[in-house]
C-alpha cells in the first residue's frame, strides 16, 4: 500500500511538472522573438522619442521641450510631406486593387497565367535605384513616352517637372515596382479559399464582377487587411530610393514625404534631434492611419 501511495505522489508530480512545462513552453518559444524586437525596434524608439525633445547644435543633448515639434508645424516643407501622405492614403486603394485583380485572374487560370506569375513579380527584385534611373529616361521631357504622345498630337509632359503631377508619377513608379510582393500575398490568400464556392456561384449564373465582389473579397478579407496595411507602410517608409533618384525632393519640394524630409535634416542640415522628431510623427501617423484601416477593413467585413 504504502508502495502504490507514492507511485501515486510521484504520478502526480510528474503530471503537475509536465503541466506546468505545457504551459510555459509558449513563453519560453515566443521569447527570444520578444527579446529582438524590444531591442532592435522598441528600445530604439523610445531613444528616438526621448532624442527629439533634445536640441542641435549648440543646444545638442540639452531639454527643449515641444520646440522641434512647433518646429516642424511651422516649417512648409514638413506640411507638403504631411499633404502628400494624405494623397498616399487616397492612392492607396489603387495600389492595392492592381495586384488583387492580377491575382484573381492569375487564380482563375487565364491564358498564360503562369508567365504572368514571374512577369509582374519581376519588378519586385529590381532595385528602387535602377527603377528609378529607368523611369528617368522614359518619362524625360524628351524621353520615349512623350515622343509617343507628339506622335499622336498629345503634346509632350513635364512628368517630373510639374509640381502638379511630379507625385502621381512617382507614386505610380512605386507601385508598378512593387505590387508583385502583394500580388504574392494574394495568391496564398486564394490558396486558402474554397473551390466550392466559386463552383457555386458560377453555376448560379454569376458574372466575374459579383464573384469577386460577392465571394472572393469577403473569403479574403484577412488577407485584404495585411495587404493595405503593409502597402501603406511601404509607401510610407520604402520611396526614399526613388524620390532620390527620380525628383530629390522637387519641383519645389512637391514630392516629399517624411521619410525624405528625415534625411534631409539628418544628413544634410546635420539635424538629428529635428529628424528624429519627424521621425515621431510619422511613426504616429502610421500607427493612426494602420489602425484607421483595419477598423473600416473590418466593419465592411462584418457588413458583408
Amino acid at each position: 500500500m504504502k508502495q502504490r501511495g507514492r507511485r501515486a505522489r510521484t504520478a502526480a508530480r510528474s503530471s503537475s511538472h509536465g503541466a506546468r512545462a505545457e504551459r510555459l513552453a509558449p513563453y519560453v518559444l515566443v521569447a527570444p522573438a520578444v527579446l529582438i524586437i524590444v531591442v532592435l525596434r522598441l528600445w530604439p524608439l523610445v531613444l528616438g522619442v526621448n532624442f527629439s525633445f533634445t536640441g542641435d547644435g549648440e543646444l545638442n543633448g540639452s531639454p527643449v521641450g515641444l520646440s522641434n515639434y512647433l518646429e516642424l508645424a511651422g516649417d512648409p516643407l514638413f506640411r507638403t510631406s504631411l499633404r502628400n501622405v494624405g494623397l498616399l492614403v487616397l492612392l492607396l486603394p489603387v495600389a492595392v486593387a492592381i495586384p488583387g485583380l492580377l491575382a484573381t485572374f492569375i487564380y482563375l487560370r487565364v491564358p498564360g497565367h503562369r508567365v504572368y506569375r514571374s512577369v509582374y513579380f519581376f519588378p519586385a527584385v529590381l532595385s528602387p535605384v535602377i527603377v528609378g534611373a529607368i523611369f528617368n529616361l522614359m518619362l524625360g521631357f524628351d524621353g520615349p513616352l512623350n515622343a509617343v504622345l507628339g506622335s499622336i498630337g498629345a503634346g509632350p509632359i513635364d512628368w517630373l517637372g510639374d509640381p502638379g503631377i511630379a507625385m502621381f508619377t512617382v507614386v505610380g513608379v512605386h507601385i508598378w515596382a512593387t505590387f508583385g510582393m502583394a500580388l504574392v500575398v494574394f495568391l496564398a490568400g486564394f490558396s486558402t479559399l474554397d473551390a466550392s464556392l466559386l463552383d457555386a456561384a458560377r453555376m448560379d449564373g454569376a458574372s466575374l464582377r459579383q464573384i469577386i465582389w460577392h465571394v472572393i473579397i469577403p473569403s479574403l478579407t484577412r488577407t485584404i487587411q495585411f495587404v493595405f496595411v503593409t502597402t501603406m507602410i511601404g509607401m510610407l517608409t520604402s520611396m526614399f530610393g526613388l524620390l532620390f533618384i527620380m525628383t530629390s525632393g522637387g519641383p519645389e519640394g512637391s514630392t516629399y514625404l517624411p521619410e525624405y524630409y528625415i534625411w534631409h535634416q539628418q544628413g544634410q542640415m546635420n539635424r538629428p534631434a529635428l529628424a528624429s522628431a519627424a521621425s515621431t510623427v510619422l511613426f504616429v501617423v502610421m500607427l493612426v492611419v494602420g489602425l484607421l484601416q483595419i477598423t473600416l477593413l473590418r466593419r465592411t467585413g462584418r457588413q458583408d
